[in-house]
């Protein structure tokens, strides 16, 4: 059943930017907080979904030159879980040196984070998933990361073709129906069930605790 819209876990109130992480071991926030990670490729409209999904227009600077977050940006949320920033991959343009920069640095992240609750990917509905997208789907499917998949400007198409988009990168992943989140910045379409979904990882007992 589709939760209550006005459901007061889905309200974001306060969103406290707590600093970036630029190197492999470098400095990080210490926190216990759950933590939720987005990732995606550098034209995928991460900073978009973003600042609607907390409603902040600033909270996540939207850049016209894809590929400039060279950061891992932390965020605390309502006091609740800590919402992560993963610099965006795959954009052409980035030279081969800063590609082989982020790379360790999202996969020592991925690995060193205990307190990581789950992963929303980013993917472009319009698009066919990238040899990146599949290679990051792959990596956290071995790291037995949760994942969330967010098929952004579904805008862009029109209701019946974003359905069947929708449908067939679920299928060419062999995603499951209820990990892909259609999603629109411009329209909010998309959001209650992403915070839902969000809500539901941050609310999850991790396995080494339930034991």
């Amino acid at each position: 059943m589709a939760k209550d819209p006005s459901d007061d876990r889905l309200v974001i109130r306060n969103v406290e930017f707590l600093g970036g992480m630029a190197e492999r071991h470098g400095w990080r926030p210490e926190s216990s907080l759950p933590e939720v990670a987005f990732a995606g490729r550098s034209n995928v409209g991460k900073s978009s979904l973003l600042n609607s999904l907390v409603r902040r227009k600033s909270f996540a600077r939207v850049s016209r030159t894809p590929g400039r977050t060279r950061e891992i940006n932390f965020f605390r949320i309502n006091n609740t879980f800590v919402l992560v920033d993963l610099p965006g991959y795959g954009y052409a343009r980035v030279s081969k040196e800063k590609k082989a920069q982020w790379r360790p640095l999202i996969e020592s992240y991925l690995r060193r984070t205990t307190q990581l609750r789950g992963i929303v990917l980013l993917l472009d509905i319009r698009r066919e998933p990238s040899d990146d997208d599949r290679a990051m789907l792959d990596f956290l499917a071995e790291m037995e990361v949760p994942t969330i998949v967010a098929l952004t400007k579904m805008d862009k198409l029109t209701k019946a073709a974003a359905i069947k988009q929708a449908a067939d990168i679920s299928r060419a992943l062999a995603l499951a129906s209820e990990q892909v989140i259609p999603f629109s910045a411009q329209t909010g379409e998309g959001r209650i069930e992403l915070l839902e979904a969000i809500t539901e990882l941050v609310e999850a007992v991790p396995e080494a605790e339930a034991q």
